[in-house]
């Protein structure tokens, strides 16, 4: 896995008189075998800086490089947050997830199989069609087909935010057992605080198409300097200020 690198980024749609800014000059470093977690409310811009990662969205000004170049596109996957319309309805798990396997890999089936398992889904489930699973199993296998294109950066956009609460603690879990397994490097981006101090080291917190604080999580968590981090750590059931950040909690 490498370093993903956003230097002053800016995201603008329509026009000079009549268009939005969505991010303004962003700069957020991923690094190797890191997770970072991005979290803002909904129209932050952060799904915009994500979408700008993997082509999805203009990057008006800024650079966004891997390891010091432009990124390339198939190096920086996404997850998307809703798992009933990332995936193709008319196609099985198996054609999905081979589909987007690169063409160096000769036994696709073995590749198949190994990521399903690195999700702890059943192999077998490659014969299945979307629509047959659940919202959760859905999930893992975007994820499975992430992992199946051997991204060198992961980008999760609120891939628990569409889940029932019972089943977001297991795919959080998941994500924390595949950085250690893979070195995955990753921006984890929500909107919910609570989820992002569970999996990510480094805490950024964006307002108004702005990155308004980042730094190590526990520090962020512990003493947040800017309003609306203030705001958004007192949204977190339970959690006082200056308490020590337990990330080996479950969810």
């Amino acid at each position: 896995m490498s370093e993903l690198r956003f230097d002053n980024v800016s995201v603008r749609y329509g026009g000079r008189r009549r268009g939005t800014t969505a991010v303004d000059t962003v700069s957020l470093t991923v690094g190797d075998g890191e997770i970072v977690g991005l979290v803002g409310e909904s129209g932050s811009g952060k799904s915009s800086l994500a979408r700008a990662a993997v082509g999805l969205a203009p990057v008006t000004s800024g650079r966004i490089e891997l390891d010091g170049r432009p990124a390339p596109r198939r190096s920086v996957q996404m997850v998307f947050q809703d798992p009933y319309s990332s995936l193709d309805p008319r196609m099985t798990v198996g054609a999905s997830i081979g589909e987007v396997t690169p063409r160096a890999v000769t036994d696709r089936r073995a590749e198949i199989r190994r990521v399903l398992e690195l999700v702890e889904l059943d192999p077998g489930l490659a014969r299945s069609f979307p629509g047959q699973l659940s919202g959760g199993q859905r999930q893992r296998v975007a994820v499975a087909r992430v992992l199946a294109a051997r991204p060198e950066v992961v980008i999760a956009d609120e891939i628990t935010s569409a889940l029932d609460v019972s089943i977001q603690g297991t795919v959080l879990n998941l994500l924390r057992g595949l950085q250690r397994e893979l070195g995955l490097s990753m921006l984890f981006i929500s909107h919910n605080l609570a989820v992002v101090r569970y999996v990510a080291s480094t805490v950024a917190v964006m307002y108004r198409g702005r990155i308004v604080e980042q730094g190590p999580a526990d520090d962020v968590l512990r003493d947040p300097q800017h309003p609306y981090t203030r705001d958004l750590v007192a949204a977190i059931p339970g959690h006082r200020r200056h308490e020590p950040l337990d990330q080996g909690r479950t969810l």
